[in-house]
C-alpha cells in the first residue's frame, strides 16, 4: 500500500520562510527578553485543574463479569452448549483431573467443556500444587487402588493401548494433570501420591486441534484432547472421542473467526526458523530447545 501523503489542516501550524518574521509588539519583545512577568493563568485553569483532581476520589465500581452458561461456563453469548452432547456420555471410568490454579480463571481452558460431556460422579477436578492422604483422603485413597492409572509421558510409562492387553486388572480410574507442561511436571514430582498409580501414556499419531494455544510439539495434546482419547481406549468405543472433541472444534473455530490466530508448536518454529525469540541463555533451558529442533516426527 501506498504511504499516504501529508496533508496540512487548517488547524496545522505553517513553517516561516528562513529569516522572516511577524510583526512583534513592544509587549511581545519584552516577554522574549525577559522582561516581563508570566502571564496569569486563564481564570478558568485552576477550576479545570481541580474538577480533573476530583476524578480520583470518585468511587470506582467492580467491572461486571458477563453472564456465564452454567453448563459449558462459557460466556452465554458465546456458549457452546449445542455441540455438547444432549446427554452425559454413559462411561465407567472414573476420570480424575488435577488441575494447577493458574489454570482456573484462564478463559480458553478445556477443563468445564470435558466436565460437561461426562457425568458428574465420573469426573472429578481436584485444584491444587500439593497433594497428600490428610490434605485429600479420597484422592490418596484413589491413588492406592490398583485400578488406577496416572497419565504422564516419561520413560516408565506404559503404552496405554499395550498395558490394558496385559493387565490383570482392567483400571477403572485414570487420572490426568491438567496445567503447562511445566506446572504439569511440578505435580506429578513433587507429590509421591502421583507416583502409586500405574504411569501410562498415549502413542498417537493425531495433532492437536487447540491449534489457538501454542503447543510444545506437534504431538503434545490439550487435557481434553488427553482425555477424550484415553477413555475411548479404556472405554473401547471411538465415538466417546468423535463427542469430547466436538466442542473443542466449535471453540477453535469461534476464535478463529474473531480475530484468534492459530498457533503453531514450538517444535514447527524452531525447525523451519521461525521462533521469534532469542534462545534462551540458560543451559537446561537451551538443551530443551534443541531436543525440540532435533526432535524426529513419529
Amino acid at each position: 500500500m501506498e504511504p499516504q501523503k501529508e496533508a496540512q489542516t487548517p488547524g496545522d501550524p505553517v513553517e516561516q520562510p528562513r529569516g522572516a518574521s511577524r510583526s512583534q509588539t513592544p509587549k511581545e519583545e519584552e516577554r522574549r527578553e525577559g522582561g516581563a512577568a508570566p502571564a496569569a493563568a486563564a481564570p478558568g485553569a485552576e477550576t479545570e485543574g481541580a474538577s480533573a483532581d476530583g476524578l480520583w476520589e470518585l468511587p470506582v465500581e467492580p467491572a461486571e463479569r458477563r453472564p456465564e452458561c452454567s453448563r459449558c461456563s462459557r460466556p452465554q453469548k458465546v456458549c457452546l452448549c449445542p455441540f455438547l452432547p444432549v446427554h452425559p456420555l454413559h462411561i465407567s471410568t472414573h476420570l480424575y483431573i488435577i488441575q494447577h490454579p493458574a489454570e482456573e480463571n484462564k478463559v480458553l481452558r478445556t477443563v468445564p467443556l470435558l466436565a460437561a460431556c461426562l457425568p458428574q460422579d465420573k469426573c472429578k477436578v481436584k485444584i491444587g500444587r500439593r497433594f497428600s492422604e490428610e490434605r485429600d483422603p479420597e484422592l490418596s485413597t484413589v491413588c492406592r487402588k490398583s485400578g488406577t492409572l496416572i497419565l504422564y509421558p516419561g520413560a516408565e510409562a506404559a503404552n496405554l493401548e499395550e498395558f490394558i492387553l496385559d493387565s490383570p486388572i482392567y483400571p477403572t480410574t485414570i487420572i490426568i494433570i491438567d496445567g503447562t507442561w511445566s506446572q504439569a511436571k511440578d505435580i506429578f514430582y513433587k507429590n509421591s501420591l502421583f507416583r502409586l498409580p500405574t504411569q501410562v501414556q498415549l502413542k498417537t499419531s493425531i495433532s492437536s486441534q487447540y491449534v489457538i494455544r501454542t503447543q510444545p510439539t506437534n504431538r503434545c495434546l490439550s487435557t481434553l484432547e488427553c482425555a477424550a482419547v484415553a477413555l475411548s481406549i479404556l472405554e473401547k468405543n471411538i465415538y466417546i472421542q468423535e463427542t469430547l472433541l466436538r466442542p473443542l472444534q466449535a471453540l477453535c473455530s469461534f476464535q478463529l473467526q474473531h480475530g484468534a490466530q492459530i498457533r503453531l508448536s514450538k517444535e514447527h518454529l524452531l525447525k523451519n526458523g521461525l521462533y521469534p525469540k532469542p534462545m534462551p541463555k540458560n543451559k537446561r533451558k537451551l538443551r530443551k530447545m534443541e531436543l525440540l529442533m532435533n526432535s524426529i516426527k513419529i
